[in-house]
């Protein structure tokens, strides 16, 4: 408990925030790598995503390859690109890509996937050309998952860019190395605390995106399918009471 008290102290200490390695720079620093990496995972992945998720085909070798690159260690991929590409940023982000790319390619086409396949047809039927399918119908109703599958990969990334202070000497992660070294815990837990209000902030900022991304037209049929299905409800529970009455006043 003294530690954390340490901690949240270390933390409101403005002596820690000033300064070229101070909290600010830090923080800078790891929302940068962070944007840079999810920014490239995403120009990557999303498109490979949607394409899989449109036509249908390859989703068995992009479940593999997902899981294949969901299984490899992240500080040992860094460890080996360090060694390849020496001190820098370049290590760092390449590792976080692997990271980041399963999530992305997985919310990508889940979307795509989970939009119904007679709205399709129909889009079809209308005449609309097989890009506009995808930029005005599939788009559309799959963006909430898509925006989903983002979220999952910016906090993934935000809580492991710790790692490239092992590489780069960028971002928060130099307090908890830092505070290991030197043994001053409160340092490591308070690093540790601001990865965790970033990414508590972050995906909050995705949880607003991805409830207003919703078409309206999606979101008034899901309140007309709860209202239909609470109606229903209400109906079973009345049938049910009437049902009772009947038995208790005409008893067999």
């Amino acid at each position: 408990m003294n530690y954390f008290v340490e901690a949240i102290a270390w933390v409101l200490d403005p002596a820690n925030w000033g300064g070229p390695s101070g909290i600010a720079v830090r923080l800078t620093q790891h929302l940068a790598i962070s944007a840079i990496v999810l920014l490239l995972a995403s120009a990557i992945a999303l498109p490979i995503g949607m394409l899989i998720g449109h036509t249908g085909r390859g989703k068995h070798a992009a479940v593999m390859v997902s899981g294949g690159l969901r299984a490899l260690p992240t500080l040992g991929v860094l460890t080996l690109f360090g060694l390849w590409l020496g001190i820098g940023l370049r290590a760092p982000v390449l590792a976080l890509l692997i990271l980041a790319i399963p999530p992305l390619l997985a919310g990508a086409y889940a979307g795509f996937e989970s939009v119904d396949r007679r709205t399709i047809d129909a889009a079809r039927a209308m005449g609309m050309r097989e890009r506009q399918i995808i930029g005005r119908v599939e788009l559309p109703i799959g963006l909430p998952i898509l925006v989903g599958g983002v979220r999952s990969a910016a906090l993934q990334i935000i809580a492991t860019a710790t790692l490239a202070a092992y590489i780069a000497d960028e971002g928060l992660g130099r307090f908890l190395f830092e505070g290991l070294k030197t043994r001053d815990y409160a340092e490591m837990l308070g690093g540790s605390l601001l990865v965790i209000a970033l990414a508590l902030v972050v995906d909050g900022a995705f949880a607003l995106v991805q409830r207003f991304v919703v078409p309206t037209g999606v979101r008034l049929a899901r309140a007309s399918r709860g209202g239909s299905a609470a109606a229903g409800r209400e109906a079973r529970i009345r049938t049910t009471s009437a049902r009772r009455s009947i038995t208790e006043g005409n008893p067999t």
